[in-house]
């Protein structure tokens, strides 16, 4: 008998109780969520880590616009898209330049180089009010810099072949534009949010490493959706730029598309993520 309560014993120890998964098994121990961020914070002022990020984003978003314009510009300046990169080589550049500067500025400034991308956060508590406005200043002022910087290598080709400019496409109705942009900043942000939530930070090791490449991705495959309809903005530092610079009354006529639509895009991925994917399950206590 006391043979087999033994026995009975090592197979509790072979078979132990199960563990839950999923949503249940995330106890307190594992994470705890931190404090959203105060509306102002005075003393980030006074933080030479405040004013660096904004520099961080500011060199970021000016590599963003000198790199994919000149692509840009390349493609517009062929006699045909066998002869270059095409509208593939374009969504690369876009996505591979996001993957590369967020893996750059992401321990610096959170790597956001685009406003719709701060918006998002600030309204999901991400960062303060102080810093989601010194960030997009910064990201549009590295944006008009970038662009007129390819301008001035190449003045005349640049105004002839539109300065990368965004604008909705003929056939296109302003609204198709804002629909469009309005769901690809969604993907955007909605893979920011996913990419670097600190909850899967804590629980899968791997996912801050590997966060700017599911960002870059998103960029290049909203490119490859959107380019015939708007030439793709879902940045409007990256709109506003290229706008400024080019300075001509097609790239002004559809221009509030490209804010509108990136920050109802921003807001849409926000409350998506913290009301439905970061919502509090209810538990019944025994």
């Amino acid at each position: 008998m006391e043979g087999r309560e033994e026995d009975v014993r090592v197979g509790a120890n072979k078979f132990p109780e199960r563990q839950p998964i999923g949503t249940s098994a995330q106890s307190d121990k594992d994470y705890k969520e931190p404090p959203p961020a105060p509306l102002f914070e005075p003393g980030e002022l006074a933080s030479w880590s405040f004013w660096r990020a904004g520099i961080a984003e500011f060199i970021a978003t000016f590599l963003f616009l000198y790199i994919t314009v000149l692509t840009v510009m390349g493609v517009k300046r062929s006699p045909n898209m066998c002869a270059s990169v095409g509208i593939q080589g374009i969504a690369w550049a876009f996505g591979g330049m996001i993957f590369a500067l967020v893996y750059c500025t992401a321990g610096i400034s959170g790597g956001h180089i685009n406003p719709a991308v701060t918006f998002g956060l600030f309204l999901a508590r991400k960062l303060s009010l102080t810093r989601a406005v010194y960030y997009i200043v910064m990201q549009c002022l590295g944006a008009i810099c970038g662009a007129g910087v390819v301008k001035g290598f190449q003045p005349k080709q640049y105004q002839a072949l539109g300065g990368g400019a965004n604008t909705v496409a003929p056939g296109y109705t302003k609204g198709s534009g804002l629909g469009a942009e309005i769901i690809g900043t969604f993907v955007l942000v909605y893979t920011v949010f996913s990419a670097t939530d600190a909850k899967r930070n804590a629980r899968d090791s791997h996912v801050p490493i590997l966060a700017p490449l599911p960002i870059g991705f998103a960029v290049f495959l909203v490119h490859l959706a959107t380019i015939p309809i708007t030439g793709t903005g879902i940045n409007p530092a990256r709109s506003l730029g290229a706008a400024i610079i080019f300075n001509k009354d097609n790239a002004w006529d559809d221009h509030w598309v490209f804010w509108v639509g990136p920050f109802i895009g921003a807001a849409l991925a926000a409350l998506y993520h913290v009301i439905v994917i970061r919502a509090i399950p209810f538990k019944s206590r025994s």
